[in-house]
């Protein structure tokens, strides 16, 4: 089955109308993108958007074969010159089938949000799934027996839950071929977009490129292991969260835990919740070992800075007599314990860590051993994981990848 972007930015447009934003100004000439359309076949247009019939010439294709146009949008689109010969758009009812002449098969996919997906299967017994904007397949079970479909083409940006409801119920496996459509400003252009789009196991094509469904393609590596690191609200946590929201039943690891009648702390911990998927687990540990021996979801840990505070504590390490008298050797022992446990870990595993060595020197000894023994517990963490990020003003440098 042979797809078609036409388009693969959201209704509006990329750069919107009008739209002042850094991402709008930067999309130009291969970076911008038409509202998401996809031809199939040549037999079948799903939604019909401005310019369908030039953005298929330019694609080296004609409308001409098309016999039926479906419409995902909760309303029946923007008005548009509708191509001469081309069938009035229509919508296909939740839960109905529509057999073509050509031999595809279409399934109408009820959505959580106004809209309708679509199912399409080729005579071959090739399947793709086609999302609307904003939208995610209502009614899906974890661990419903659902065939892997081949590709799904979503917006995986907007809604990486949907992502995240389609790997639980088995319809994205380790061969989907995950496209990003429906791009807006929300994420710049480029390689960010890339960089984005590879930590969920998506990837994205500029407009006019065809696809093969079924044929083999690389998808793209998430790595198993990463530490995040950066300083006081560079985005850090944020960009640990981004990683696996397209993940089902992450185990969030927070170690900083509650403190009693700390106001401040409360909201900090209150944000960091709000921001999380409902579907996420929170465990709040500083005992990682077990988590990272055990089999499971993937974990977030945030952060090890505060995990190194309660190893530190349980030593004695702000007393210079336990310190010298055996309390720096338990922590290192404690350290090469959950190096090792990161190693053997078979869990993907986000770890977030706070980045001291580049201000000022603390005034006090105990400041100074913790900068110290930070950095070393970061140095050691770091060199077990395939990719390593610093993240600046809410940007993220890639260290080790």
């Amino acid at each position: 089955m042979e797809v078609t972007l036409l388009g693969t930015g959201a209704p509006s447009g990329l750069p919107r109308p009008d739209c002042p934003c850094a991402v709008c100004a930067a999309a130009r000439g291969p970076r911008a993108r038409a509202a998401t359309a996809l031809l199939v076949d040549g037999a079948l247009l799903l939604d019909l958007t401005p310019g369908a019939a030039l953005a298929a010439a330019r694609a080296g294709h004609s409308l001409v074969g098309v016999r039926q146009v479906l419409l995902t949008h909760p309303h029946d689109g923007p008005a548009v010159d509708v191509p001469a010969g081309l069938p009035a758009a229509g919508r296909v009812p939740d839960g109905r089938v529509l057999t073509l002449i050509s031999g595809h098969r279409v399934r109408a996919v009820s959505m959580d949000t106004p809209g309708t997906g679509y199912e399409v299967s080729s005579p071959e017994g090739d399947r793709l799934l086609y999302l609307p904007p904003g939208g995610a397949p209502a009614g899906l079970a974890n661990g419903a027996a659902q065939d892997p479909y081949d590709m799904v083409v979503a917006d995986v940006v907007g809604r990486p839950d949907a992502v995240a409801r389609l790997r639980a119920s088995g319809g994205i496996g380790a061969t989907t071929d995950v496209i990003a459509a429906h791009l807006d400003h929300d994420v710049p252009g480029g390689p960010e977009l890339d960089r984005r789009l590879a930590a969920a196991g998506a990837r994205a094509v500029p407009d006019g490129t065809t696809l093969i469904v079924g044929e083999y393609h690389a998808v793209p590596d998430v790595p198993r292991r990463t530490l995040i690191t950066g300083g006081a609200r560079s985005g850090k946590s944020v960009e640990a969260e981004r990683r696996l929201e397209t993940f089902p039943g992450v185990v969030y690891v927070a170690t900083g835990g509650g403190r009693d009648g700390d106001t401040e702390w409360a909201q900090r911990v209150d944000l960091h919740r709000d921001r999380r998927p409902n579907s996420w687990r929170t465990e709040e540990t500083c005992d990682l070992v077990p988590l990272l021996r055990a089999q499971g979801p993937p974990l977030l840990v945030d952060c090890l800075s505060l995990w190194l505070t309660d190893a530190m504590d349980r030593v004695g390490a702000w007393d210079d007599e336990r310190w010298y008298g055996g309390g720096d050797r338990k922590l290192r022992e404690r350290v090469a314990e959950l190096v090792t446990a990161v190693r053997e870990s078979g869990r993907t595993v986000v770890a977030v860590t706070n980045e001291v060595g580049s201000g000022v020197v603390p005034a006090t000894a105990s400041g100074r051993r913790f900068r110290d023994e930070l950095g070393r517990l970061n140095a050691a963490f770091a060199a077990e994981c395939e990719q390593v990020v610093l993240v600046v003003a809410g940007q993220a440098l890639i260290l080790r990848n």
